[in-house]
Formats: structure tokens, C-alpha cells, sequence
């Protein structure tokens, strides 16, 4: 019997021939990725920059900026997600453990990061908390109608970890936050901070000039939880009740300590109460309802869709001078 020819085989065995291409195809598919990949999860398209993981969102947008694409940016937090409330995952954990630098917020804002970043930090791995570099505010400050006497370290006297409503604080971050990408991942940013920094003053002009339309005898800020103070601070405001009268939001609120909050509403004049992430939606719509006062929710954990943290604190000016004036403050 004379000898098939490879052609021949070929042409009476279509699926095999379709089986070899697939075979190929797939072989050739494997050499392309080991040759792309840094092996196992640390490959990346830019497998050879530092990764810096943060907290929450807010941070993230400035820190992203300010690093640009001289590292990657990984942050934990979903967008509104409340700080207070969160768990980290075990992949979470993982990129704690393996970041070349850590920025959290501090003072207890993150306190379900705590055991993750203490064993992080146990292998090395370094963290910058944007508190220690800000002209710290204490909860308490003012007049706070209060029912519950506050929640771990959120106490009355306890330092507040919500800087970012200051502009002027988050240039503060910044600043010392560029000093450390220096020394700790050979990141030179000092152009981007120098950038960024102008901004910060012009958003915090911005605001100034957003909130002139809100008297001094209208300037009383009742809010879901502590969390304006820094804001209040800077631009001439008073906290003086809080739906959750604690700077976190596990606490409750209690009928003794709402109805003290509701008779001082009415006793000042209050215009608005305004609640952010973690307020209990029907306790505030009670107060608000039963004082007359509007309701205005305040987006100081949640940043737009276009991710600026420029344009949230606009947003929030805006809310703050529309709910305490006739819609003056709208833009």
C-alpha cells in the first residue's frame, strides 16, 4: 500500500487539521502571556512601580493625582463606602502586606484596617497617616446637642480624623505626603505637590466666596454626625447638633437626645439639617419634618463621577449655602 502524504492526510482529516491550528493558537497565546507577565499576582503592566494603598477614596483621588504614573494606586474603599463601618477582605489584607507604602487617614477612621495594618507593618512595610500632619480639631468643640455621649475613640475631647473638609488641611497632607514618596519609594512629585497645592488655595477662595451669600446668624450647621468640624472651623461656621452626636456613625441616636436636638432647632432658627454617609435616613427625615428645617444631603465621603475631590468640596459649599439661605448658594 503506497504511503499517505502529509497533504493527503490533511485533506481527509478536517478536524484534525482544525485541532492542530486551535493547538498552536493556544500554545502561541501562552508563550505571548510568560513573556508579558512578572509571574504569579506581583506582574503588572508596570510591574516595576512601588503600589500605594489607600484607605478610602477621598484620599485616593489627591494621592492619585500627586503620584501621577509614577506608582500604581490602589485604594480599599468602594466609592460611599463608610469609613466607620468598614471590614477589610483577605485580598485586601494581601495588598496591605505587600504595598511599598500605605496612606490611611488615621485617628480611628479606619479602625477595621487596625489589625491589618499592624501586621503589615510587622513585615516592614511603611505607613503615612495624613493626621499626623494637620492642625488637629477636637469633637466637642462648640455647642453639639448631644444623646449618647459619643463611641470609642470618637468621644467628647477625642481628635477628629474628618481634615479633608479643610482644603487647607488636605495642602498640609500633601505637602508631607510628597516628603515621604521621596524618602521612602525615590518618587519625586514635588512639581505635582506644587501643583496641587495652588489648587487647594483656590478651591478654599473658591469656597469663601461661594458662602458669602449665608449670614453670620445663619451659619449653625446641624449635621447627621460630627463630621464638619474642620469645615465649620475654616470658614466660620458652628456645629451645633448632629443627628448621631458622635464623630463616628455605629452610635445611636437616642429619644432624649433627639428631642434635645429638635428643641434647639427651633430655638435657633436652624435652616437645615444636613446628613452624609451612615446618617439613619428616617430619624433625620423625623427631624426635619418636625422642625421645618430642610433636608440636605452633604457628599463628604462620596466624590463625583469625574473623581475630584475639587470638585466634591465645591459641591458640598454649594449644598451648605443653598440649604441655609433661599437656594442663593446654588451654582
Amino acid at each position: 500500500m503506497r504511503p499517505r502524504s502529509a497533504d493527503t492526510t490533511l485533506a481527509m482529516s478536517p478536524r484534525w487539521r482544525l485541532a492542530a491550528i486551535l493547538a498552536g493558537a493556544i500554545g502561541l497565546l501562552a508563550l505571548v502571556a510568560g513573556c508579558g507577565s512578572g509571574g504569579g499576582d506581583q506582574g503588572s503592566a508596570a510591574g516595576d512601580r512601588p503600589q500605594v494603598v489607600v484607605s478610602h477614596p477621598v484620599l485616593g483621588a489627591v494621592v492619585s493625582e500627586l503620584v501621577g504614573d509614577q506608582a500604581d494606586v490602589v485604594v480599599l474603599m468602594g466609592p460611599g463606602t463608610d469609613p466607620h463601618d468598614y471590614r477589610p477582605s483577605a485580598r485586601d489584607a494581601a495588598r496591605l502586606g505587600s504595598a511599598g507604602l500605605i496612606v490611611l487617614n488615621g485617628l480611628g477612621l479606619e479602625e477595621g484596617l487596625d489589625d491589618a495594618v499592624a501586621a503589615a507593618e510587622s513585615r516592614g512595610v511603611d505607613v503615612f497617616r495624613a493626621t499626623d500632619h494637620v492642625e488637629l480639631r477636637r469633637f466637642g468643640e462648640g455647642e453639639i446637642a448631644s444623646g449618647t455621649g459619643g463611641d470609642g475613640d470618637h468621644v467628647a475631647g477625642a481628635p477628629d480624623p474628618h481634615f479633608w473638609l479643610d482644603p487647607l488641611a488636605m495642602k498640609q497632607v500633601v505637602a508631607a505626603l510628597a516628603e515621604t514618596l521621596r524618602s521612602d519609594l525615590g518618587l519625586d512629585v514635588a512639581a505635582r505637590a506644587g501643583v496641587i497645592e495652588q489648587q487647594l488655595d483656590e478651591l478654599d477662595a473658591e469656597i469663601r466666596t461661594i458662602l458669602e451669600v449665608v449670614p453670620p446668624d445663619q451659619r449653625l450647621l446641624v449635621t447627621g454626625h460630627e463630621s464638619m468640624g474642620y469645615f465649620a472651623r475654616r470658614y466660620g461656621f458652628e456645629l451645633v447638633g448632629a443627628v448621631i452626636p458622635s464623630g463616628g456613625t455605629q452610635a445611636a441616636p437616642t429619644a432624649a437626645g433627639l428631642a434635645q436636638l429638635t428643641e434647639l432647632i427651633r430655638r435657633l432658627g436652624v435652616r437645615a439639617v444636613f446628613t452624609e454617609v451612615g446618617t439613619p435616613p428616617d430619624v433625620a427625615r423625623a427631624v426635619a419634618a418636625e422642625t421645618g428645617a430642610k433636608l440636605v444631603e452633604l457628599p463628604t465621603h462620596t466624590l463625583p463621577p469625574d473623581g475630584s475631590y475639587v470638585a466634591m468640596m465645591r459641591e458640598i459649599a454649594h449644598r451648605v449655602a443653598s440649604g441655609l439661605t433661599d437656594g442663593a448658594g446654588e451654582p
